[in-house]
């Protein structure tokens, strides 16, 4: 690997999917490095948008694709879907070579499957890439791994002490992920790379995905009111009541530009888990409104670092898609799967991780440490009502929690005697 590249938490899980699949297709967010990984390890590439030879590449992906795949493999094929029908030469040619780690694939938008003739299942495996963490971006010291805290419990004996300060954990989720903004040297450089994203996405991005003009004025009215929105169960309605308060938008107008920014993977939603312990008229099941970094959050409200040391109450809302981030991130090779619990009693988690073995944490978000035993008592709570689930019910049973988790924005970790794991984000790897 290059010697100034940044380590991801998702290189292992590269290196093991091209060991056991013909090609490997990572998808993400413009700019979380998708390219940059996939050239640590592949020995030839081809980038599709580059502006010297994109036509080119485009004529003879119409006439023969296969010439595009000539190269020692693994070979690189970024941005693919610019010349669609790659991915079926990419498909055929694993099967006629049946071997292993030949292509990586990377692209910024979903697969538009209408030009595509054969999914792939079996010979090309998606990977999901996200912005950097804060432990790739070596502000979370790693002291406590959430890995090997769900395979052996371990936790360090005498608790564990973030490093950063409040002020240093706003900076960072104001930042975000995106690796070019980690290697700028000014802070003002480092936050201009989300505004410029954000900015970006408003008037180029979100027209092309499909070539057709979207208005950049309700591309941006519509984030700032997901934005203001973030972290919460805030219905489609309520949120198109909030941008026709500016403008006129209609609701499939809404919900096509939803679908384009979900296509763009910066519209990250998390679904509700519903066990069950309630009956389901009784758990909500309201996506919780989420984007990919919280940096986007911050650039579609138009604030910066210092606006959230006035209001702490609204960070705490940016904090908790920053710890969705990173979970996302540290869970990937372990098949991680976020979704949240909320029921009509008042009952929740923040967040609930399901790992691909079964195991599974229950989760809340606490930036300061004054919630912290609202939280734990939420947790035990839904794990109480698990345990009377299974007393009762005679046939399936639900596995009791693995872990219960308080993720903060404070500086101390430790175990409670309820067996609640306080953790810093600051102190949180894979």
């Amino acid at each position: 690997m290059a010697r100034d590249y940044i380590r991801r938490v998702c290189d292992s899980e590269l290196e093991e999917k091209l060991e056991v699949f013909g090609a490997v297709h990572i998808v993400g967010p413009k700019w979380c490095g998708k390219t940059t990984t996939a050239k640590q390890f592949a020995k030839s590439y081809i980038e599709m948008q580059d502006p010297d030879k994109r036509e080119m590449y485009i004529e003879t992906a119409k006439i023969k694709p296969s010439n595009l795949l000539v190269g020692e493999n693994p070979r690189l094929i970024d941005e693919w879907q610019i010349a669609p029908n790659l991915w079926d030469a990419v498909r055929v040619s694993v099967d006629r070579r049946n071997e292993e780690g030949l292509y990586i694939l990377t692209g910024s938008n979903s697969i538009d499957r209408t030009n595509i003739m054969h999914s792939g299942t079996g010979r090309i495996d998606t990977m999901n890439m996200y912005t950097m963490s804060l432990y790739e971006t070596g502000e979370s010291n790693g002291a406590v791994s959430l890995s090997e805290l769900f395979r052996t419990g371990t936790f360090p004996k005498d608790g564990c002490v973030s490093d950063l300060t409040i002020d240093e954990l706003i900076f960072a989720a104001c930042r975000g992920g995106f690796p070019s903004s980690i290697t700028k040297k000014s802070d003002k450089a480092k936050l201009m790379i989300a505004e410029s994203y954000f900015e970006s996405l408003c008037r180029e991005d979100m027209s092309s995905v499909d070539g057709v003009r979207r208005d950049e004025t309700s591309a941006r009215l519509l984030l700032r009111s997901y934005a203001r929105n973030i972290s919460t169960l805030a219905t489609n309605r309520s949120i198109i009541k909030d941008i026709n308060a500016n403008t006129v938008m209609s609701e499939a107008s809404y919900y096509e530009y939803v679908s384009l920014l979900k296509k763009l993977f910066v519209i990250q939603n998390v679904e509700a888990w519903c066990p069950a312990i309630r009956s389901k008229s009784m758990i909500q099941s309201t996506e919780k409104k989420e984007l990919v970094d919280p940096s986007l959050v911050v650039a579609a409200l138009g604030v910066d670092p210092e606006y959230f040391n006035l209001d702490l109450k609204t960070f705490g809302f940016v904090f908790e898609t920053l710890c969705f981030r990173d979970l996302k991130i540290y869970s990937s090779a372990l098949g991680g799967r976020v979704s949240y619990y909320h029921d009509r009693y008042g009952l929740e988690a923040d967040c609930v991780l399901h790992l691909r073995d079964g195991k599974y944490a229950l989760i809340e978000f606490k930036l300061g440490s004054h919630e912290i035993d609202e939280g734990a008592k939420h947790l035990l709570e839904i794990e109480s009502l698990i345990r009377k689930y299974n007393e009762t019910e005679s046939q399936a049973k639900l596995r009791l929690p693995d872990l219960k988790l308080i993720i903060t924005g404070t500086q101390y970790g430790y175990k409670r005697p309820d067996g609640v794991y306080v953790i810093p984000i600051g102190c949180l790897k894979d």
